[in-house]
């Protein structure tokens, strides 16, 4: 099975697609009418539908050239993180990832008060998936790369997308620092 969200390529939020192999059998959580395949009950949402499938059109014109831009984006951003902020992991391998995404651990500081030092600067990261944002446990994923607790829980996941800008990046270059800074001190006194 395979599903899609049409919020992550800049659709509406609430619609989504499933696909299911063939011969492979699903109970339906909800019962009382047949749409869907029988699937599932309920009206169908066909402008989500028709605006999900409008946003892939959009996004499948110029991938190619949209994704090395948001990958560029992104080395840069990773590279001046690294190049300026000292004791930093970048977790993940380090080419064969989404072009926009970036996982970093930043070593004696805790995600979550970084977190919300960047939100209060309108900086949104995530330190965990939107799923499980309210959970105080550290990343699945994380763990699953065989990354320690201590170091999952000192991770930000950065993402960046078409409206992102180099001078962006740099902000938060620079924000980043300063909080990383500011949280290491506060943390040898």
């Amino acid at each position: 099975m395979l599903s899609l969200s049409a919020h992550k390529i800049y659709g509406p939020k609430g619609i989504g697609a499933l696909f299911i192999k063939n011969r492979t059998n699903i109970d339906k959580i909800m019962h009382g009418g047949s749409q869907e395949k029988d699937k599932r009950a309920g009206t169908e949402n066909v402008a989500g539908m028709v605006g999900f499938g409008k946003a892939i059109e959009v996004a499948s014109k110029d991938m190619d050239k949209n994704n090395k831009a948001i990958k560029a984006l992104r080395d840069r951003f990773v590279n001046l993180v690294s190049q300026k902020i000292p004791n930093v992991r970048i977790n993940g391998h380090p080419t064969e990832r989404l072009p926009g995404n970036a996982n970093i651990s930043f070593e004696l500081v805790n995600a979550k008060n970084l977190l919300s030092f960047l939100d209060e600067r309108e900086i949104y990261v995530s330190s965990s998936s939107a799923c499980s944002c309210a959970s105080l446990k550290p990343s699945h994923v994380l763990l699953a790369m065989n990354l320690s607790q201590k170091v999952t829980l000192s991770s930000l996941r950065f993402t960046f997308g078409d409206d992102n800008t180099e001078e962006d990046v740099d902000v938060a270059v620079d924000v980043l620092i300063q909080a990383v800074e500011q949280m290491r001190k506060n943390c040898r006194v």
